[in-house]
């Protein structure tokens, strides 16, 4: 007798439900993530069933949008691509990936297919619609130094900042995991991202600078022109949290400043004046430059130019045993990298046999003074 009850309950539902609704994105805020769209009931249906999406109503996807059709809690219908959609709950699923890949269709095997019900309608059917726009300014920073590794300087201390974006790349498992059985009429970006994703991101991103300097074998005064680079480092760590649970991944990082702390900058100097007078062509050319300078100062010299030419040939002395040390380097250099030979027939070579120094033509070298022809 039950079933004689259940049949009388529901016919004038059943007679309105053969009425086509028109189901539409509702006009949101950017910070909207997730959506319930609007079901309108057509024309004369008085008495309509809340929950169920009639066979045969029209479904509008809008441009930048991904929408699902969940059952009871798991998506059946799915679409990226934007325009307006008739639905045949008598047909087979149709994936309407667009943009977003195939991918999308092993995420829909994986939840499973469509659910079936014995024959019996489905009583909680809900369209829902995900924003795929790319969210953009998201700032981060280091307040606290953070260690690094250098190609060229080891293991620094900077302080850095930067914006980065990202985008839904799987909506069907940001639905599934946000949503699930838990019917929401809205979700915000600021639900789903929350601290806890932003904090994620502040800790790994020094990792992924790390990596990217490794692998590129840049020095970090360069980050700023490998932004693509740390993007898709930073998916790669953080896929196990925002891409796999959430279906979000960055889509770009853009670098500020890197500060090198002063102690840090302390030890970059020391190895750049290092590399420097370990390099006996990087020395003469400090020589060189010292000694132009030098050469004006004594010009205008308040106690007289004579004073000051005085005070040159002193500072020429100590100069000698520095370019002394150079020339020993450079000797040394020499030895180990043998200069080209002497041009034939008298000729200026192009390269001094004494220490290897490009001559430029010269009649003696412009590094040691020897003399090449």
């Amino acid at each position: 007798m039950g079933l004689i009850k259940a049949l009388t309950s529901s016919t004038s539902t059943a007679i309105g439900d053969q009425f086509k609704e028109y189901v539409t994105c509702p006009s949101v805020d950017k910070n909207v993530m997730i959506v319930r769209g609007i079901v309108n009931h057509g024309e004369g249906n008085k008495n309509p069933s809340e929950g169920v999406i009639t066979n045969g109503s029209k479904i509008v996807v809008p441009e930048g949008y991904a929408m699902m059709l969940i059952d009871n809690g798991k998506v059946v219908e799915f679409s990226s691509e934007p325009g307006e959609y008739t639905y045949d709950n008598s047909s087979e699923p149709s994936v309407f990936y667009g943009g977003l890949g195939k991918g999308i269709l092993d995420t829909l095997k994986t939840i499973g297919s469509r659910i079936t019900y014995g024959g019996q309608t489905a009583r909680d059917q809900r369209v829902y619609y995900v924003s795929l726009l790319n969210v953009l300014g998201n700032k981060f920073g280091s307040p606290q130094p953070k260690k690094i590794t250098d190609e060229k300087y080891g293991i620094i201390e900077v302080t850095f900042f930067g914006e980065y974006a990202y985008k839904v790349d799987d909506p069907v498992t940001l639905v599934g995991n946000v949503i699930g059985a838990n019917a929401k009429d809205q979700v915000t970006f600021d639900e789903v991202m929350g601290s806890q994703l932003k904090n994620e991101f502040v800790e790994q991103i020094t990792k992924a600078i790390t990596e990217v300097m490794r692998l590129k074998k840049v020095s970090f005064g360069d980050m700023g022109m490998y932004g693509s680079d740390i993007s898709d480092k930073m998916n790669e760590i953080l896929s196990p949290t925002w891409k796999e649970k959430y279906g979000i991944i960055v889509t770009d990082v853009a670098m500020g400043d890197i500060n090198v702390t002063d102690e840090s900058m302390a030890r970059i100097n020391k190895i750049d004046d290092a590399t420097i007078f370990s390099d006996a062509k990087l020395q003469s050319g400090l020589m060189a430059n010292a000694s132009a300078e030098a050469l004006k100062a004594a010009a205008s010299n308040e106690n007289g130019a004579m004073m000051g030419f005085a005070g040159l040939n002193m500072a020429n002395n100590a100069g000698a045993g520095m370019m002394g040390v150079a020339n020993q380097n450079a000797q040394a250099q020499a030895a180990q990298n043998p200069a080209p030979a002497p041009a034939a027939g008298g000729a200026v070579p192009n390269f001094c046999p004494n220490c290897g120094t490009a001559t430029n033509g010269a009649n003696f070298c412009p590094n040691c003074g020897q003399k090449l022809n």
